[in-house]
C-alpha cells in the first residue's frame, strides 16, 4: 500500500527521519511529500528544491521511499499519486488538536484517504523545524537534532548571511 508523509521539512530533523523509518517499515511505498507553499503564508528557510535534495541525500536511496515536491491540497496530491494513507506525527497534546481537525477536514474532502498518526519517540518530542532554525540562527549546536548535511546547510545560512525568504515571526516569551 502507498502512503504519503507530507510536510514542509524546513529543515528535516531526526524526528521526521524516525517517522519516515517507522512508516516505511509498514507501508510498501512511502512518498515523502515536500510542500511548496508557493506563497508567503509560512516563513521558510530553504526552497522546495533545496529541501527535496537534502531529504534525498539524507535518505541515500533507502528502498521503498521516494521524495516528491507538491503544492495545493495534500489530499489531491495523495489521490494523484495513488496513496490511500496520509502519515502524520504527534509530538505533544497541541499537535493532536491540530491534526485531529486537519484529519476531519481531509476526510470531508477525500473520504477514501485514511490518516495514520504516529506518536513520536520521547527523545524527539521537542523537535520542530522552527526550534531547529531558531537554535541554528542564534549559533547554537543542532548536530544532535539534524543530520550532518542539514546542520552544515543551516550553519551556512546563518553564518553572517541572511536568507531573503526567511523572515521568522518574533516569539514573545515570559
Amino acid at each position: 500500500m502507498r502512503a504519503i508523509y507530507p510536510g514542509t521539512f524546513d529543515p528535516i530533523h531526526y524526528g521526521h527521519l524516525d517517522l519516515i523509518r517507522r512508516a516505511s517499515a509498514i507501508f510498501d511505498d512511502l512518498i515523502v511529500a515536500v510542500y511548496d507553499h508557493g506563497r508567503p503564508s509560512k516563513s521558510l528557510l530553504f526552497s522546495v528544491a533545496e529541501r527535496v535534495e537534502m531529504i534525498k541525500s539524507v535518505l541515500d536511496g533507502a528502498p521503498g521511499i521516494r521524495v516528491m515536491p507538491f503544492g495545493g491540497l495534500t489530499v489531491e496530491f495523495a489521490q494523484q499519486v495513488g496513496a490511500r494513507v496520509m502519515v502524520r506525527g504527534l509530538r505533544v497534546f497541541s499537535d493532536f488538536e491540530f491534526e485531529f481537525r486537519m484529519a476531519l477536514a481531509n476526510k470531508r474532502l477525500a473520504p477514501d484517504i485514511e490518516v495514520v498518526s504516529f506518536i513520536t519517540h520521547e527523545e524527539h518530542t521537542f523537535l520542530s523545524g522552527t526550534t531547529v532554525r531558531e537554535i541554528a540562527s542564534l549559533g547554537g549546536d543542532v548536530t544532535s537534532m539534524v543530520p550532518p548535511l542539514v546542520a552544515a546547510a543551516l550553519y551556512e545560512c546563518f553564518n553572517g548571511k541572511e536568507r531573503e525568504a526567511y523572515n521568522p515571526p518574533v516569539t514573545l516569551r515570559d
